[in-house]
């Protein structure tokens, strides 16, 4: 969420580079690798091996727990070899937390780019400078807002809009991250940049606080939706509590708990599995291919796809026996393949 997607603290404070934007594979915040501790105190050689395990885990992260440690989390309750998530989601936040394990990561940009839903809290009266429950107050105001006129200026913020990032948040200026000029004391002006939102509902409203639903697309800051409606509004406002629902073909019924992965057995954490191919349902078209064709694809070669009802244009990926195979671009009636998938019984299979 952005919220990929609640924030950072005061310039002067002491804390992990805020978790509200997708970050490159392998960043992190922790201590560097020689101050890490090795092995927990346990011998090398009592260590259990690494699985090659392939699959999607839906996390429901709870609060107070940074991304990259749900990854490790999960990684270490399932013994696996590679794992990464696709979407960050800050400490303050609870929810969704796709987590891809093995071939899956390759998967980790088409989750991404697909739509995502919150429930978030927007406490009046105050704004912040991180627009969230942890910054500095930075505008007051007496001025509360009945449900009605939270409701009237909703729409102001439904559809192709312009949204500026919120001051913390991990958009470069120059090479730099935003969140951490801000925290330099430096003073942070970003550019307003295209975002798609496609609902705000409200759901419960006091004097105090509103509860608001949203679905919207990639890069789009529910803390800035937040800041931006208490300004509407003539009261601020920040985000106080916030919820992701859903990422792409992933939703809340589909989700557990790190708790859960440590209590169950090997067996009972295979089912919680899904499918490689799960994050390309809902993305890209699916073409069958033979066995000979599957080879082709393996080896990086291009096939001609036939039939009525294969895609002429755009990214497609194909399975050989309900077996992910490749994802790929189509170009002149061919699939060409720009990723490949070595699954071989590591991960569960549809159906």
């Amino acid at each position: 969420m952005h919220e990929d997607q609640p924030a950072e603290p005061a310039p002067q404070a002491t804390r992990p580079a805020r978790e509200d934007a997708p970050r490159p594979d392998g960043q992190r915040h922790d201590r560097p690798r020689q101050d890490r501790p090795r092995g927990r105190g346990r011998p090398p050689g009592d260590r259990p091996k690494r699985r090659e395990i392939s699959g999607w885990v839906i996390l429901d992260k709870g609060v107070g727990m940074t991304s990259t440690h749900a990854v490790a989390a999960v990684k270490r309750a399932l013994n696996a070899k590679k794992a990464g998530h696709a979407g960050t989601l800050d400490p303050l936040a609870s929810g969704i937390l796709p987590i891809a394990l093995g071939e899956a990561t390759k998967t980790v940009p088409f989750v991404m780019d697909g739509r995502k839903a919150y429930v978030f809290a927007v406490t009046w009266g105050v704004e912040t400078d991180t627009d969230d429950a942890e910054g500095r107050p930075v505008a007051t105001s007496d001025g509360r807002p009945t449900q009605g006129e939270v409701e009237a200026v909703l729409p102001r913020f439904v559809g192709a809009i312009e949204q500026v990032p919120p001051r913390y948040s991990a958009i470069k200026i120059q090479g730099e991250r935003a969140y951490d000029l801000a925290r330099d004391g430096e003073v942070v002006e970003l550019v307003a940049r295209p975002v798609q939102i496609d609902r705000l509902a409200v759901v419960a409203h006091t004097p105090e606080r509103t509860v608001i639903e949203a679905e919207c697309g990639k890069g789009t800051y529910v803390r800035a939706i937040a800041r931006d409606l208490g300004r509407a509004l003539g009261c601020y406002g920040h985000v106080s509590a916030l919820r992701r629902t859903r990422v792409g073909p992933f939703t809340e019924d589909q989700s557990c708990t790190v708790a859960a992965l440590e209590a169950a057995d090997a067996e009972a954490n295979a089912a919680i599995l899904r499918p490689v191919e799960t994050a390309l349902i809902e993305a890209v078209p699916h073409v069958p291919v033979s066995r000979d064709m599957a080879m082709r694809l393996m080896r990086g070669q291009p096939v001609i796809l036939r039939g009525r009802d294969a895609p002429t244009e755009g990214k497609a990926y194909a399975t050989c026996g309900g077996v992910l195979v490749a994802v790929g671009d189509v170009e002149r009636g061919e699939l060409v393949p720009h990723r490949v998938f070595h699954l071989g019984g590591t991960a569960p299979r549809n159906g």
